[in-house]
């Protein structure tokens, strides 16, 4: 078994297709698919179930998977560290974010890390921050700026890089326009906007509500902040949101305190021993 091998069949795995696999690779369809039926030939079994549309992993696919990508990622890790020595930083950084977290500007600090380190292939991947925790334990990602929602796993640590309070946005004429603050009970019952589940915001409000005691309900729920501020202009919903939010729709929306609200902290997650390449990351981004 070859880590070659390895990466042609995660690279199958994720997209699902043949054809795009071979195209994202960079070699024939016709060598990837020697290369797959090579990989389980050696392991005497099948990998994928094979249509003409797309590829479905078998039982042994999917128990084959978690360890390639743990094992591609180590072997990532040590040409890296060997680059390290040679006073070269080198290899991929895979970088995970929530979006609008309020207190990173990620497109400039990925082109000051591009300008800085060029012998380093970046990838973005944007998702909710629990999901970027799993995946930087997984090997997925060598880092992720999330929202720290206590969800944690051994090996990845989070290092806080700002804290803001959240808040209530709703609609000007809102009852709770009127409101400089109001407690968290008042949204009991209140028609809420939301994220999707593991969002950072959701996470937050969630566990603030079942402190409570009462339970987290959004009546409509997004995957972006531009549809969300959207549904509460048009008087929808009412939606908790860090203070950061409020600042895109001055005009528009109103922003009232939030009694009893979580506090919306920023960090980045990154492994007990990060890669060179996230280290470098890491020293970019500041002091922890």
């Amino acid at each position: 078994m070859e880590l070659r091998q390895l990466e042609h069949f995660v690279t199958v795995a994720e997209e699902r297709h043949f054809t795009r696999a071979a195209e994202l690779l960079r070699i024939s369809q016709s060598g990837l698919s020697a290369s797959i039926r090579s990989l389980e030939l050696e392991l005497g079994t099948s990998l994928f179930v094979r249509s003409t549309r797309r590829v479905e992993l078998t039982a042994a696919g999917q128990a084959l998977l978690a360890d390639s990508v743990r094992t591609l990622a180590s072997a990532a890790a040590a040409r890296d560290a060997v680059a390290a020595v040679r006073g070269l930083v080198r290899g991929r950084l895979t970088i995970g974010a929530e979006p609008c977290l309020g207190s990173v500007d990620l497109p400039a600090e990925l082109a000051a890390f591009r300008t800085a380190n060029p012998g380093v292939e970046v990838r973005l991947r944007y998702s909710g921050s629990e999901e970027l925790v799993d995946d930087v334990a997984g090997g997925r990602a060598d880092v992720a700026l999330v929202v720290d929602t206590g969800h944690t796993h051994a090996g990845v640590r989070l290092r806080r890089l700002s804290t803001q309070d959240m808040l209530v946005l709703c609609h000007p004429e809102h009852r709770f326009s009127a409101e400089d603050s109001i407690p968290l009970d008042e949204l009991r019952a209140e028609p809420l906007v939301g994220f999707q589940e593991g969002w950072g915001a959701q996470a937050l409000t969630r566990r603030a509500f079942a402190a409570a005691g009462f339970d987290y309900r959004a009546a409509m729920e997004v995957n972006d902040v531009h549809p969300l501020l959207d549904l509460v202009g048009y008087n929808l919903g009412v939606a908790v949101v860090p203070a950061s939010f409020a600042a895109k729709r001055p005009d528009a929306l109103r922003a009232v305190r939030l009694q009893g609200a979580p506090a919306w902290t920023v960090a980045v997650a990154v492994a007990d021993q990060p890669s060179p390449a996230a280290a470098a990351f890491l020293t970019q981004l500041g002091p922890a």
